[in-house]
């Protein structure tokens, strides 16, 4: 029997070394998970360290020099360096057609290959070049992706290493591929429910800053050459005219400054808080933000904690997926505590950040031992409610654009109607 030195992880999330023995890598794997360990490294003793499915010995180094060259050679014909990041519509074709391919039974460097060969030149299609050649180097597939953050962020990272690790890679890229499927799913919701509404106020604006630039200038040089005593309405139209006219750069600046305003904010930490903070507490639109991420998150936990990855690593993932201060400080709060030897449900009900129906069901998941089926449910609820809130809030858009709109109209109607009844009446 050989000797092997591991590295691994616990359910608690702290690091174990130790050795182990064992007739083959395999049989030393199964052993380590027996003892409810999660698998980082592994090497038989003796020779060098190599992750649990790649490493690299002397006798493949000619191998993996070859594989070096042909990918540089492809790098030159093709992709390389490229701008940006990975759209999610991408990166969740790409995690469906990888999933079905490792369902098909292909070996994952083949199906690399395939799905790379068929990517037009861009951000992916160089992220996937650089994972083929580590991987042909004697990287695993997670540390492969890992090193290409455009593409592939902690949450895919970890759930590619814990489907490594159990060996049902093709299961976990399957609930990878789920799980971008129905993100995308929610933000293709809300983005096309917004269009309308957006559009209606961009074409509105661009209407009133019209008449502001160019038809009141010419009523008011009227109204000057007959010298006539102008009413308050009439005085505060041409006033609001006259600051389009000169200071016209600030209609599109403002919108600018206040984002790169609350962009300098967020980078403090107590800014950043009172920011998201605030963010949550805007009628109706801070009730779908909160949603959102309450829907987010949950499905990003529950996805982990089912792929297999320790509850403290699938914290520490999705608090970082949040997107708000608020829970990130919330999240630090239950791993702090978890830690400690709690429940998740008790930080979860002390931080205020979700319903009492949340954190319920978390306490039942826990106790019954399905707490990613509890948090796959809330997730879906959240969702269904984020949908019919925003599709509230664009009910009650239309009827506010047009009052909003029709007092606009209103008051310049009137304003430029009233000093020429004046004139007729004087004349008269």
């Amino acid at each position: 029997m050989a000797t092997f030195q591991y590295e691994a992880m616990d359910n608690t999330g702290l690091e174990v070394k130790d050795t182990i023995e064992a007739n083959s890598e395999q049989e030393a794997q199964s052993k380590i998970r027996e003892k409810g360990f999660f698998v980082t490294k592994i090497a038989e003793k003796g020779r060098g360290k190599k992750t649990k499915e790649g490493g690299k010995t002397k006798g493949d180094a000619k191998t993996s020099a070859d594989g070096k060259k042909k990918v540089a050679a492809k790098k030159k014909k093709g992709g390389g360096f490229s701008f940006g990041g990975v759209s999610g519509k991408k990166l969740c074709t790409f995690t469906r057609q990888l999933s079905t391919l490792q369902d098909a039974g292909l070996p994952i460097l083949r199906s690399l290959r395939i799905l790379e060969g068929q990517c037009k030149p861009g951000p992916l299609k160089s992220s996937l070049q650089g994972v083929i050649e580590d991987v042909e180097s004697g990287s695993t597939l997670s540390e492969a992706m890992s090193k290409q953050p455009k593409a592939f962020d902690n949450l895919y990272v970890n759930m590619v290493k814990a489907g490594e690790a159990g060996g049902a890679l093709e299961v976990i890229l399957q609930r990878l591929a789920e799980f971008k499927e129905r993100a995308e799913s929610l933000k293709r919701k809300v983005k096309g429910a917004m269009i309308y509404p957006c559009a209606v106020i961009t074409v509105a604006t661009l209407i009133v800053g019209f008449i502001m630039y160019y038809i009141i200038p010419k009523f008011k040089k009227i109204f000057d050459d007959f010298g006539t005593e102008l009413p308050g309405m009439t005085v505060l139209l041409i006033n609001i005219s006259d600051s389009v006219v000169n200071y016209w750069y600030l209609g599109p600046a403002a919108p600018f400054a206040l984002w790169l305003m609350l962009k300098i904010i967020k980078k403090n930490k107590t800014g950043a808080y009172v920011v998201d903070w605030i963010s949550l507490r805007i009628p109706l639109l801070g009730m779908i933000f909160k949603k959102a991420i309450v829907a987010r998150t949950c499905r990003t936990l529950g996805t982990l904690i089912a792929s297999g990855v320790p509850i403290l690593e699938a914290l520490s993932i999705t608090r970082d997926t949040a997107g708000n201060t608020v829970f990130y400080k919330s999240y630090e709060h239950i791993i702090a505590a978890i830690r400690e030897g709690e429940t998740m449900a008790v930080p979860l009900r002390e931080t205020r950040t979700v319903d009492e129906m949340v954190v319920n069901m978390v306490d039942v998941g826990e106790e019954t031992g399905a707490l990613d089926n509890m948090l796959y449910k809330v997730a879906d609820v959240y969702d269904e409610e984020v949908g019919v809130l925003v599709e509230g809030l664009v009910n009650l858009l239309e009827p506010l654009m047009v009052v909003c709109l029709g007092l606009i109209v209103g008051f310049i109607v009137i304003a430029l109607f009233m000093p020429l009844i004046k004139l007729l009446n004087d004349l008269s």
